[in-house]
Order: structure tokens, then sequence, then C-alpha cells
């Protein structure tokens, strides 16, 4: 027969272990500000239809990432192809840092600010979700606020 002690020691560990799993899966909030800068290495425009602004026009962008101070803290490269023209495109590029990367995907319009998905991330942010803000600052720059959650 177990006795109360032995009982409630029992109920104390599981009652901990559940609480530290839980812990270890909540998403945290977060907030990451980077500008893309295209001033260095503005995108390359491939014309693939009627010469000018049309659709399937294609732009392809290397750049490098900068942090809120304009420090270099890794790279912003991807791909847009031409939806709407004179107002948007469907884009996919990838944030790269030293400790992993950041796949958006989404409609970047050629004004104001787009909401881009986070399709996934590798290494540090691996596992990562949420949406990306895009504004286009009208100096060669971007200013891109991620606010995602990572599994912890």
């Amino acid at each position: 027969m177990m006795s109360e002690t032995s009982f409630s020691v029992k109920i104390v560990l599981i009652a901990a272990t559940t609480l530290g799993i839980v812990a270890c899966s909540q998403e945290i909030p977060r907030t990451l500000v980077t500008i893309a800068d295209a001033r260095t290495s503005p995108a390359q425009h491939i014309d693939t239809g009627e010469p000018g602004d049309s659709v399937g026009d294609i732009l392809v962008f290397d750049q490098p990432l900068l942090d809120k101070d304009m420090k270099e803290i890794g790279n912003n490269s991807g791909t847009c192809v031409r939806t709407r023209v004179g107002h948007s495109s469907q884009c996919q590029w990838t944030l790269t840092f030293e400790k992993g990367s950041i796949h958006v995907a989404g409609r970047e319009l050629d004004q104001g600010t787009s909401t881009v998905t986070i399709v996934g991330g590798t290494g540090k942010y691996s596992g990562i979700s949420g949406a990306m803000e895009s504004t286009n600052n009208n100096d060669g720059t971007f200013t891109q606020t991620l606010h995602y959650r990572t599994r912890h």
C-alpha cells in the first residue's frame, strides 16, 4: 500500500514534469527589425513580356541585410514575379544570418507596407512562424519587421 507521502511525491513529480514539457513547447512572441539595402546591390529586372513594366517580369536580388543601426548582419536574396502592373509582385526571399535563415513569401506592394508570411527557417530559426511587414523607404532600403514565434 502506497503511503500518503509517497503518493504526494509522485503527484509533485508528475506535475513538475508536465509543466516542464508545456513550458518548453510554448511559443514565445518576438520582433526582429532588419533593413534590406538595395542601394549598393539593386534588384536586377528581367523583362519577359512587353517592354517595360508588364505581368511576368522578374526581379532578382541579392543584397546586404542590415540591423536598425545599419550594421551588416546577413544577406537578403530572392525573386519577385510581377503580377499586377504598377502595383505588386509575388515574391519569395530568404534572410540569411550567421546562425540560420528565415524564408518569407507573399505579395509585395510597390508602395506602402506589405505583409508577407514567414514560411519557415533553419538553424536558430527552425520552427519559426509569423509574418513580416516590408516597407519601401523610397531611399533604396526596405525596413523588414518580423513578428514571429519560435518553439523554445
